[in-house]
């Protein structure tokens, strides 16, 4: 467990290097260089935490122990992580020589930043891969697999970070929208919903998911978003709300107590969940910059959300008669 701990720790430093590189390239305080401070610290958050992993893998097996088992179990992907991005760092030094620095959406999509995408996905996973690999524990036990998947959760909204409603404030203010800016911010909204929901479903498939979960991985995660990008005067607001939202979730979660041998209070908790954070959202900007969606369109992602979760539990935990006849024909 402390290796699980320590790793965490340096999973989040590295994180939150992500997310203020994140910051400088959104309030353009980044030159046409690679060697920024940003990059200082995020790179400096990165070689911590190879450094936790390759040198541990070192000294286990100057102590005798098999490459396989140098490392706990559930974290020899993170080995692969720390390749990918120890290939990605040049990659991506060699991308901005040959091809320019990107801009904006560009920065999220090119290949070498995919590949240190993936790379960070890995790393930062091995805590929730172990965690998974033993049987349920305390709920201190657990913080460290919650906090993990908070940040494979953060690092993929920071990479489609376009589609957040933090990031893009689709629907605020009247007459802000053009139709297709409309119908773009409602597809994103409903992105995000997935990327969100599925892996809250995921951890309560697995009877993993003790209350309080869900205000630390979706509050932590609106919270960092928010902090990415000025809104002008009222930026807080909505990230608040959606905080309050991931709290009242919770709540749902003791309320309906849902699990897998519960499904009807699953689908209701994976409905419920997505509904909360886009009333809670556009609460916010009716109460802030107003909203510029129509009443059709704006309660309209309201319900729709929550049917994106409630579809989404079905793929998670599929009907038992599904399942019966799965197993019959195998």
């Amino acid at each position: 467990m402390r290796f699980d701990w320590i790793a965490t720790a340096l999973s989040l430093i590295f994180l939150g290097g992500l997310y203020l590189d994140g910051w400088a390239h959104t309030h353009g305080r980044v030159d046409d260089t690679f060697f920024t401070p940003w990059h200082a610290v995020l790179y400096s958050g990165f070689f911590a935490l190879a450094a936790l992993l390759l040198g541990y893998a070192v000294w286990r097996i100057a102590r005798g122990a098999r490459w396989r088992d140098a490392l706990p179990d559930g974290y020899g992907l993170s080995l692969v992580g720390v390749a990918l991005w120890f290939v990605g760092g040049p990659f991506d030094m060699a991308w901005h020589s040959l091809f320019g620095f990107e801009a904006n959406v560009e920065a999220l999509l090119s290949p070498a930043h995919t590949v240190l995408a993936l790379g960070a996905a890995l790393m930062t996973s091995g805590p929730l891969r172990a965690a998974l690999r033993r049987p349920a524990a305390r709920w201190r036990d657990e913080l460290p697999m919650l906090l993990s998947l908070t940040c494979v959760v953060s690092n993929v909204t920071f990479f489609t970070q376009i589609a957040h409603p933090l990031a893009n404030l689709w629907a605020a203010g009247p007459g802000r929208s053009s139709s297709d800016i409309t119908e773009l911010g409602i597809v994103s909204m409903l992105l995000t919903t997935v990327i969100l929901t599925a892996p809250l479903l995921l951890l309560l498939r697995q009877g993993r998911l003790p209350f309080g979960a869900v205000t630390i991985m979706l509050g932590l995660n609106c919270v960092a978003t928010g902090v990415l990008f000025d809104h002008g005067p009222y930026p807080i607001v909505p990230v608040i709300a959606m905080v309050v939202a991931a709290i009242a979730g919770d709540g749902l979660r003791a309320a309906l107590r849902p699990s897998a041998r519960r499904p009807a209070a699953f689908r209701w908790f994976a409905l419920g969940v997505p509904t909360l954070l886009h009333a809670a959202y556009f609460a916010a900007l009716a109460l802030t910059a107003g909203i510029g969606y129509s009443p059709h369109l704006w309660m309209g992602v309201v319900v729709f959300s929550g049917v994106v979760g409630w579809l989404l539990s079905y793929l998670v935990l599929p009907p038992r008669g599904a399942v019966t006849r799965e197993a019959a024909t195998v």
